[in-house]
Formats: structure tokens, sequence, C-alpha cells
């Protein structure tokens, strides 16, 4: 089970009310402190089983294990820590068994799929932990269509019972969609007639952008709360197929099989995902290859990403060897785990600092390692992970700035943190007075910044960073593979400022003080709409679109006041609604 602990007492279970005005019932719990590590033998909710190349991962959600008190778990209902769980298991298939070709996703109980999202649970939360809740949901639902996508690993639903809402939403995630014909089961999507909220987990994208549902068809079936069954899902596309349960296990088992003929993924031996090297001391969490500190009063994490400390093994077979301890994937590993306790635990610290040291060269060997060992299945799933990644990064409410000075190493895929700032303040020269023999700063640009790692707008950050001006684009990429130091890399538009040591460290003082003084929420707003330009995706209207809609749907008092749809769900009356739209 996953780690909940008390800040104050160190003890499993949640602190006491929050008071949080922002859709928060008056009892609401304080969010807890979150720990995303668990392991197959410690899972509460999710079995996992491996068959030649099909795995099955079942859904039997512990009704007593709920992440915070004051919920029961019943029909399937998850809540964060049943997803933790989920990430841990796609996460497990996709480096641990490479011999696994598809997974079939069902539920443990009869009739019943999975509810979605636990009501009493995102009743009694704050705003913020639904926010994050919803984040969470999303990227691992997306990891899921990265799995089949990316990986050669593609994912069936086999829903033995209801899917309603977010359990709807966890099978469109999957490749191929098979409901039982039992008389009773339905797909629905039943949030906005019954709780007065949107399918905030991708359901109403996918199904009109994913399953190409025709849209006045998406409409009735997301106003109708008991959803659909057998031939009308699937004629509308809502799902893929339907069979009785007396054929449920063969088809289930042929359509599997099919599947996993059609993979082209290989691989003999997998890496053991072995728990973090993290070490806590204070305001201080040190990795192996990444440490941040934090600075409380200044609301404030100062996170340093270290280069690999010896060369890139000599092949496929010797990076195998390597397994958790190959530099990409341990600095991806980490700085993973770290966004997450960030973003769910210390909700306060605004503003996150990246720097780097290291040796460049040593970062440019593992760079290009990762382009021409790619159709390696190992190293095919680093360089996914770490994309991953970084689309976790784009989408993390918080100020991301980068600080380049004299010991930087970015260069290449490990520059691509940078280029997901929102800013880049680069050091021009050295630090006089500090360190005059030191050599200054350059950054450099490879084919991995062209499009390796896109974002969820399909682009490179190089891209999106020059959106509607070609021509920069293409000086930018005449540079790649030259060092740039702090004036070239200004002149060719790829920091924000280049200073040399007089003015540097005022310059980015003023600004962190200014950045720590703005609105939090305008900020949020701000960055997410600047981040991502250009061409509109699934992934951009999931996370652009339908979660800040859905995060100010939950603020609303039809939603969330005493008398709105989700507090008086279970209790027989209908919501209250002010029906003025805005």
């Amino acid at each position: 089970m996953t780690a909940v602990q008390h800040e104050q007492t160190g003890q499993p279970g949640a602190a006491e009310g929050s008071g949080d005005p922002l859709g928060a019932s008056p009892d609401a719990i304080t969010p807890p402190v979150v720990d995303f590590d668990t392991s197959p033998d410690r899972y509460r909710h999710w079995r996992l089983s491996i068959d030649g190349d099909v795995a099955t991962v079942t859904l039997e959600v512990d009704e007593s294990a709920g992440l915070v008190p004051g919920y029961e778990l019943k029909m399937n209902s998850y809540d964060l820590g049943v997803d933790i769980e989920l990430y841990d298991v796609v996460q497990r298939l996709r480096f641990e068994h490479p011999e696994v070709k598809a997974v079939v996703m069902t539920g443990g109980l009869d009739r019943m799929f999975c509810a979605g999202a636990n009501i009493r649970m995102l009743a009694q939360s704050s705003h913020s932990w639904k926010v994050n809740f919803c984040k969470f949901t999303n990227e691992t639902r997306n990891g899921i269509e990265d799995a089949t996508e990316g990986s050669g690993q593609p994912w069936i639903a086999a829903l033995n019972g209801t899917a309603a809402g977010g359990g709807y939403e966890l099978a469109l995630a999957c490749d191929d969609i098979i409901l039982i014909d039992d008389g009773s089961s339905t797909v629905s999507l039943p949030e906005v007639p019954l709780l007065g909220v949107l399918p905030g987990t991708g359901g109403l994208t996918r199904v009109v952008d994913k399953r190409h549902v025709r849209k006045d068809r998406a409409d009735q079936f997301a106003t109708r709360s008991e959803g659909y069954r057998g031939d009308t899902a699937v004629q509308w596309g809502l799902i893929d197929a339907t069979f009785p349960k007396r054929e449920w296990d063969e088809q289930i088992g042929a359509r599997a099989s099919a599947a996993a003929g059609r993979s082209s993924r290989s691989g003999d031996r997998g890496v053991e995902l072995s728990p973090l090297d993290r070490v806590a001391d204070g305001e201080t969490v040190t990795y192996p290859f990444v440490t941040a500190t934090i600075d409380r009063d200044a609301r404030r994490v100062d996170i340093t990403i270290s280069g690999p400390d010896s060369p890139p093994p000599a092949d496929a077979a010797a990076v195998l060897e390597q397994g958790v301890g190959y530099w990409p994937l341990a600095l991806t590993r980490a700085l993973d785990d770290l966004v997450l306790r960030l973003r769910t635990n210390e909700q306060e610290l605004g503003t996150w600092v990246f720097r780097s040291q290291g040796d460049t060269e040593a970062v440019l060997a593992h760079d290009a390692q990762l382009r021409d060992l790619a159709d390696d299945w190992f190293v095919n799933e680093v360089n996914l992970y770490y994309k991953r990644l970084l689309k976790r990064l784009d989408v993390t409410s918080r100020s991301l700035v980068a600080v380049i000075e004299p010991g930087s190493c970015f260069a290449g895929m490990l520059l691509e943190v940078p280029l997901a700032c929102d800013r880049q303040y680069m050091l021009e020269g050295v630090y006089e007075d500090v360190d005059p023999d030191a050599t200054p700063a350059a950054i450099v640009l490879t084919d991995s910044n062209h499009g390796a790692f896109p974002m969820g707008n399909g682009l490179s950050r190089l891209a999106s960073r020059f959106w509607g001006h070609e021509e920069q684009l293409e000086a930018a990429r005449a540079t790649f593979g030259a060092q740039l130091d702090a004036r070239a890399a200004d002149e060719v538009g790829l920091v924000t400022m280049a200073l040399d040591d007089i003015d540097f460290e005022d310059e980015l003082r003023i600004f962190l003080e200014e950045r720590a003084s703005l609105s939090p929420d305008a900020l949020t707003g701000m960055e997410a709409n600047h981040r991502f330009v250009g061409p509109e995706t699934l992934e951009t209207k999931v996370f652009g679109r339908l979660t800040a809609w859905q995060n100010w749907i939950f603020n609303r008092p039809n939603a969330s006041g005493p008398e709105g749809a989700l507090r008086r769900y279970g209790s027989g009356q209908r919501g209250d609604y002010d029906y003025r739209r805005v």
C-alpha cells in the first residue's frame, strides 16, 4: 500500500481539517504527505499475472484501504492510492517484462468493472487535492496509451461489468474495449447529469477525438446517466465488441493473443525497478544525480541535476547490464519522483529553479547513445520514460526557471529541461570574485532537441520556442553540435537573459522575488497558456481545456456548494442549481 504519513506525527493517516473554502467540505481532511513508492508485493487494489506474452491486470479495490480517512472505496471506485499502484503496474510491465506483448485490464468484482473516482473522496477533498489527483490520473492514462504506441505493448479493456465515469475513462486509454453482454452492464459518463461536473480524466475528449464518436451522439452519451450497452455501444464506437459470458474468456484470450502477435516488442530479460535511493535531510532531498533544496521563506526549491560520472556503456548489452544504474534512467526516475512529491506535497513552493553540474562531453556521449541504440527495447523505454517526465514538467503548475553557470552541463537531452522552463538565465563569462579561472558556461543543441522528446502538442520544445518564426528555428538548428556560450545562446534566442557577473545575481534575485510576490492562480493560467503553442492535440485538450474547465466547475456552488450535485450525490436529492450561464 502507498505510504501516507502525518506531517506532524509521522504516523499513518491524515491531519485535521483545513477548512479550505475552494470546494472542500467543512470537515475536509488536510492533504496528507504522499509517498509514491510501491511494488507488487504491497498492492492493495491491483493484481498482476503473466501468462507467456500476455499480462492480466485485475482491479479489485480494497474498500477499507483509502489513502485518506473518511470514505470507503466501494464498487471498485478509486482514489489517488489506487492510481499510484496503477502507475507502478504500467512502469513495471514496460521495464521488467519485455516478454509481455499485450495487457488485459479487467475487474475483480461481479458485474462491476469500475465505478470511477470515489465521490466521497472528491466531496471531502480540497480543490488543490482534486487538481493534483486529476492531473496524475490523466498522466497515468497517457502512460497506458504511450505503452501501446511506443512500446508495442497494447492494453485491452475487458469490461466484465459496468464501467462508469472514471472507470470508462480508464477503458478509453486502452487500445481495444470489450464489454460483457450480461443484460445489465453498460459504459457511461454520468458526471454531468449526476454530479454537475465533467469526466475530467479525458472522457469527453477521447470519446470524440480518439474513438470518433459523432458529436450529437457524444452529447446524448454524456447526458444519459445510465449509459449504453451492447450493440448500441458498438455501433456508436463507444466500445469495440460485446460478448456473452459463455464466450467471454475465449474471446478475450483470442483478442489478447492477436494483439500480442501484432506487437513488435522484443527482449529476453527485463530490468528490475528497485527502490529509489532517496535521502531526506532537513530541507534537502538527495537522489543519485539529483539534489533538491527547499527555501520556504522564498517559496522556492533549487534543483541541481548532475551529469554522468562515467562514460556510457559500450553497447546495448552493457546498457542493459547497468539497469537502473544507467545514467539516463537513474536521472529520469529521480526527477520523476521529485516532481510528483513536490507537486503533491509542497504546493507553496511556487518556483522551481533548475541548475546542472558535470561534464558536458559525458552528457553528449549518453545523448548520442540514446539515439544510436533507440531500436533496442530497453533504450527505447528509457527514451519514452524521459519523454513522459518532460511532459510532466510541461503540465506542472509551477514557475520553472533554468540557471546556466560555469560547471553546467545542459546539452542535448539534458538541455530539454531548460527548454521546458519559462525562463532561462545564463551567466556570460565567470564569477570573477569566486573562480576567475573557471570555464564559462556553454549549452549544446543536438538532434535530440529536434523532436526525440515531443511536448503534448506534438512539437519539439525547440519548435515550440520559435513557433511562427521558422527562420529563427532554422538558425538554432544550424548550431547543432556547437558549444554556445552565453552571447551566442542569446543571439540564437535560446536564453532569456545573458548577463555578466556584475548584473547576473541581482537580476536573478529581483526576478525570483517578483515571481514569489505574484498571484499563483494568475501565474498558473499564464504559464499554461504560454507553454503550449501551435496545434491542439488530444493531450493539450485534456490538460489545457478539459481539466481547466473541470477545475473551475469543481469550485462552483452547482457542484461543490452545500446544495450542489457533488454534495447531494447518494442522498436521493438532485443538486440545486443556479441556472445562469456564465
